[in-house]
This record gives C-alpha cells, sequence and structure tokens, in this order.
C-alpha cells in the first residue's frame, strides 16, 4: 500500500482552535479511495469536529476492520494512536483497549459489510455492554472492494450497478444499536456536514457507546437510478428529525423558549446539545418513540436522519465493571497481582 503524506507547510493565518492548532493538525495521508467517494466527507467532518473540539490529536485512538471504510483512518489524525484490525474484529480491540487505558478518546470507524455482517456480533457486544467510544458506520450498501456486490444493508428491492434486484432484507443497523442499548444514535448523510459534523462533536463527547450510521454513496458501484444509498436518493428521500448545533458546557445561561420549540439535552460531561424540532416535536430521549418514529418513515421510503436517541444520564462499561479509575497500563505489579489471599477471596465469593 503506498502512503502519500500531505505537504507541512502551514499558511500563516490560517485559523487555530484553543490548543493553538490549525485544521491541517487534524489532517492525516492523502486519501487513495475514488475520487468523490462519500467516505473522504466523513474523514473531513471528522477532521472538523476534532478541531473544533480541540481535541489534543495524542489522546485519540482511532481503530477500524477491513474495507474501503476501515482504510480512512489512514486520512485523519494523523498524530493518533491507531489500529487496523482483521475483518469484524475491531469492536472486541477497542473494548480490550478501553479496558486497558481508560484515559484515551475511542473512535471506531467501520463499513457495513465489516459491521453488518462478519463483524456483526462484534458490533452487538460492544454496544450492550456500553463501551464508551464513538462508533461510526460508513454505510454504502455494498462491497467495494470486491465490486459491488449486496451487503447486509442492502435495501429490500434495490438494484446494483448490472441491474440485479436485491430479494434479502437489510439489517438497519440504527434499530440494532436502539434494541441493544447504545445511549447515543444517530444516522447522518456523508454529503450533509452541517448535520454531521456537529453529530460527531457530540458523540465524541458523550460517556457511553455512541453510534452514528452514516450514508456514504460509493460512487463506482452503488450511485445509480435503483440504488437506495446514492447521492440521489438520499437527498430526495431525507428526513432530517431536528436541526443540530453542538455547545460546549460553560455557565448556566438561562434563556427562554416556547413550548415545543426546543429541548435542551445535558451530556454527562456538562455538554449541551441543543435541538430544533422538528417532525412533530421529535423527542431524542424516548427510545420506544425512536423505533417507531423509524419504522414508520422507513414504510414511507424515507431515510431519517439526526440525532434519533441519546440517554443524558449513561453510563460505560467501566463504571458497570466498578474498575479502578487508574488505567491498567498505570497500575504496578502489586495491584495486578494482589497474591493467592485475594484470588482465594474472589473464589470463595462466587461459590
Amino acid at each position: 500500500m503506498t502512503y502519500i503524506l500531505k505537504p507541512q507547510l502551514h499558511h500563516p493565518n490560517l485559523k487555530t482552535n484553543d490548543l493553538g492548532k490549525t485544521r491541517r493538525d487534524y489532517e492525516g495521508s492523502v486519501s487513495t479511495l475514488c475520487a468523490g467517494c462519500g467516505h473522504d466527507s466523513i474523514s473531513a467532518a471528522i477532521i472538523q469536529a476534532a478541531f473544533e473540539l480541540s481535541l489534543p490529536p495524542h489522546r485519540v485512538a482511532k481503530l477500524s476492520g477491513i474495507g474501503c471504510s476501515s482504510k480512512t483512518p489512514d486520512y485523519f489524525l494523523g498524530n493518533s494512536h491507531g489500529f487496523n484490525t482483521v475483518h469484524g474484529r475491531m469492536p472486541s480491540v477497542l473494548t480490550g483497549a478501553n479496558l486497558a487505558n481508560r484515559d484515551l478518546i475511542y473512535l471506531g470507524v467501520s463499513g457495513d459489510g465489516d459491521s453488518a455482517s462478519i463483524g456483526f456480533g462484534q458490533f452487538a457486544h460492544a454496544v450492550r455492554r456500553g463501551v464508551n467510544m464513538t462508533y461510526i458506520v460508513e454505510n454504502n450498501g455494498v462491497y467495494g472492494l470486491t465490486k459491488g456486490q449486496f451487503s447486509a444493508t442492502s435495501d429490500k428491492g434495490s438494484k446494483s450497478k448490472k441491474g440485479v434486484v436485491n430479494h434479502d432484507s437489510a439489517i438497519d443497523l440504527v434499530s440494532v444499536a436502539l434494541q441493544l442499548g447504545a445511549t447515543f444514535v444517530a444516522r447522518s448523510f456523508s454529503g450533509d456536514k452541517d448535520q454531521l459534523v456537529p453529530l460527531i462533536k457530540a458523540a465524541l463527547s458523550h460517556k457511553g457507546s455512541a453510534f452514528i450510521d452514516c450514508i456514504s454513496p460509493c460512487i463506482q458501484f452503488n450511485n445509480h437510478a435503483g440504488s437506495t444509498k446514492s447521492f440521489d436518493y438520499v437527498r430526495e428521500h431525507n428526513e432530517a428529525v431536528n436541526r443540530l448545533d453542538y455547545v460546549v458546557g460553560r455557565d448556566p445561561i438561562e434563556v427562554d423558549y416556547e413550548p415545543g420549540t426546543n429541548t435542551l439535552v445535558t451530556q454527562h460531561d456538562g455538554s449541551v446539545l441543543n435541538l430544533h424540532k422538528l417532525a412533530a416535536h421529535y423527542d431524542p430521549t424516548d427510545r420506544i418513540a425512536a423505533m417507531t418514529y423509524l419504522q414508520q418513515r422507513q414504510a414511507a421510503g424515507e431515510v431519517v436522519t439526526g440525532l434519533l436517541y441519546v440517554d443524558p444520564t449513561a453510563e460505560d462499561l467501566h463504571e458497570n465493571l466498578e474498575t479502578t479509575s487508574t488505567p491498567l497500563n498505570s497500575l504496578g505489579t502489586a495491584d495486578l497481582v494482589p497474591g493467592s489471599a485475594a484470588l482465594a477471596r474472589i473464589n470463595a465469593g462466587l461459590r
């Protein structure tokens, strides 16, 4: 694989964030994906979100599996920790890394083939355990590296580039994530930067399992008439449930809103999502209503985007397991090997 590094020269007037870094400091290598690929737009949104949040790049751990989507972590956050796993195994590696070092910010990037097929079980268990992570699926409905076969997220009745009709029911990862207990669930479109960047910022700041299903058209194999994941189809059928902005937590500001127009969703870390309600005063804190709404709009042929569900009181895997607040990789031998007496007490407690 060839890696093309970007020039290191920066314009002296580039905007800087709170760390004094420019957007260029959050970039990676030059993309080798097809020109116009939706995945590159997602990479650009991740770069913008990390820049606006002033994230220290060395505190981010980015992980991926196999596929076009799993190549993309090389194209953003070049100064972050990275691990490219085997096909479908990214969630378990991310879980292990998170348990070993809870002080990092974990970003998992996957695809519909990587997460909805061979990695479906791994995706399910990482979400249900509440691993503190942002999990982004770059969903194009095809296997792009192997020339455009239908993936598990291809909608029933959709057509391939050669005109073949898909007769299998699709796996809706958003509905699955809701059922599994994800505490932040959203869907977006790679061509909607105004919506995607705030969603990624909110997900990165959320404590718990945050999942974003991002429709990302494959311009080579799935961007034609008959595809339900093409640029034209998503733009024509996009049903946005809210208009989004992300507000970093600061001193309380008292404001007065008309009933039913806005809801402020306070994140666990104190940050706030300011959501303008569209679509019949959509409530993103009602999990059952979110699942019902998804089914209703899907039956109407619409692609629902936006923040679909958030639990403002979410806990993560470390709180559920009552692990030490010190990262495991920082503990000494005495802490990690407490001795036979401690093991005997643990065994006695399991009898």
